[in-house]
Parts: structure tokens; C-alpha cells; sequence
């Protein structure tokens, strides 16, 4: 027997499903940055200039732009999407400000997400310097599972670089 759904109990499932699974990521990436002090989220432990505190702040930004993109849908940049500033743990920035950045950031996209009527609506992409020359849309839906990738991505690439950081690692610690 196959349950019964409506277009709007579909609608909220998946919203919830995607949702839950961009949750799944953030929490992941927060046990690896536990413990840390500002020194070790700046630290760089491998030949990348990646660190865990840019990581926080790159996926933070990553989330207000992509909200923003997905909620305004006028296919205009975002102030701070194309700063390369974003991947580095500045000066000023402290490990506990990078997380109550993201933690607010994770917030808005729940709240957009859950205002949403569904996840087919379109929206352009703006305009950067690797698009293509014409004008590309993508659903909402879209947007979220780019999301979702980008973030375990970045996950995984936080975790190597704690494991290298103090030998810990995220799996060990969840």
C-alpha cells in the first residue's frame, strides 16, 4: 500500500528532509571545531591555506549569500560573495564570533527555507567572473542541495585538518 500525500505534506517533507540533512553537516563541522582556542582555529596544518576558523567563517558566508539568493531572486551579487577575505580567519575574528556568525546564518536559512511555498521556484544565479554568458536559474531545491554538498565538503576538509591539528578527529568524537 502506498501512503497518500498531498502536493503541500510532499512539499513540507522534503523541505524538512533537506533541511535536516544541511543540520546533519553544520553539527558535524561544530564537534570538529570543539575545544578549540583562536590560535588552533587560525592554524594552518596542511600545505592549504585553509583553516578551521575560515572554514567557519567561509560556510557562514556561504549561507547568508546562498539565503539570499534564494530568497530575493533578483539574480544581484552579494555584498561578500566573491571576497576572498571569507576563507581567512582575520585578525579581529574570534573563534567564538565565527560560530555565532554561522549559528545565525544556519538560522536565516531555516527560516527562508520554511517560508518557502515550495522548492521549485527559480531563481537567477548572479553574474560572476566563471558564469556562464547566459542567464542561469536554479529552484530553490538546487540551492539547498549545494548547500548541503558544500558544507559536508568542507566538513571533511575541517576534519583532516584537526586530525593534523591534535590528532582528533570527528568520527572518534561523536
Amino acid at each position: 500500500m502506498t501512503p497518500s500525500t498531498t502536493p503541500s505534506t510532499t512539499t513540507s517533507t522534503e523541505k524538512r528532509e533537506l533541511s535536516r540533512a544541511l543540520a546533519e553537516q553544520r553539527e558535524l563541522l561544530l564537534i570538529t571545531v570543539q575545544g578549540l582556542d583562536d590560535t588552533q582555529a587560525a592554524r594552518r596544518t596542511t600545505v592549504s591555506e585553509l583553516t578551521l576558523g575560515g572554514i567557519v567563517k567561509h560556510l557562514a558566508q556561504g549561507e547568508r549569500t546562498w539565503t539570499q539568493i534564494m530568497v530575493k531572486g533578483d539574480g544581484e551579487l552579494p555584498d561578500g560573495m566573491l571576497d576572498m577575505e571569507q576563507y581567512r580567519m582575520g585578525e579581529g575574528d574570534t573563534l567564538a564570533g565565527l560560530l555565532e556568525r554561522y549559528a545565525q546564518a544556519a538560522r536565516a536559512t531555516e527560516e527562508a527555507v520554511a517560508a518557502l511555498p515550495d522548492l521549485d521556484i527559480r531563481v537567477p544565479l548572479p553574474r560572476t567572473p566563471w558564469s556562464p554568458p547566459e542567464p542561469e536559474y536554479w529552484s530553490a531545491r538546487q540551492i539547498l542541495l549545494h548547500m548541503i554538498r558544500e558544507t559536508a565538503q568542507h566538513a571533511g576538509h575541517a576534519d583532516i585538518i584537526r586530525e593534523a591539528l591534535d590528532g582528533a578527529n570527528t568520527t572518534a568524537r561523536r
